[in-house]
């Protein structure tokens, strides 16, 4: 017998990415399922939490569109079209404060996305950790830059 045939369920996932927002536990994954239903824009999203003096968690969404990288007013329009997005389907609290789009990820050469780079992005700190596993390292540049 199963376990959810005996009225158990069994949650799979990344456990570790879990952010604390206004008091409210969110997985990132979940953040990032939401934006990556928004499948006429979004083809790839990646969300981890930086520390806030309001809400002492944000979430911050690093983004790659199905067409090229969005600039200045443009940019600005598709974060605040994303956001809407996300209050839609998941609540107004898992909105991501900062949304940065990019070309592309940091991924490693097998394709696992560096989270403790994006980590250090969003808190605007330099990068001091070992990036030569990844695929294109010039893509941080183009991430640490902020709408």
């Amino acid at each position: 017998m199963r376990s959810e045939d005996r009225g158990y369920f069994r949650i799979t996932g990344r456990i570790d990415d879990v952010l604390n927002v206004s008091g409210h536990r969110m997985g990132t994954m979940e953040i990032e399922s939401a934006l990556v239903a928004k499948t006429d824009l979004v083809a790839e999203a990646a969300v981890v939490g930086r520390p806030d003096d309001v809400t002492g968690e944000a979430i911050c969404a690093f983004v790659v569109l199905k067409r090229g990288r969005p600039t200045g007013d443009e940019a600005k329009a598709i974060a605040t079209e994303l956001r809407n997005w996300v209050a839609k389907e998941i609540g107004p609290i898992a909105k991501p404060k900062d949304i940065r789009f990019g070309d592309n990820l940091p991924k490693t050469r097998s394709g696992k996305i560096m989270r403790r780079l994006l980590r250090s992005l969003a808190k605007g700190e330099a990068i001091t950790q070992d990036t030569s596993t990844l695929e294109n390292p010039a893509i941080l540049d183009q991430l640490a830059e902020t709408n």
